[in-house]
């Protein structure tokens, strides 16, 4: 079953905003499918700081 998705608006700083479409582009994924996995990611790493 595919996760809720749900649209926000942002504002990100042009230099990280540029090194994640860079980031994003070196993993042929959308800016979008980046930003969820990068901030998957760290929500993991905080719950196993956590533990």
């Amino acid at each position: 079953m595919k996760p809720i998705k749900t649209s926000v608006s942002i504002t990100i700083d042009d230099p990280v905003l540029n090194k994640i479409k860079d980031l994003a582009e070196l993993e042929d994924r959308s800016l979008s499918s980046y930003i969820n996995l990068v901030l998957r990611e760290h929500l993991k790493n905080l719950e196993q700081e956590k533990d």
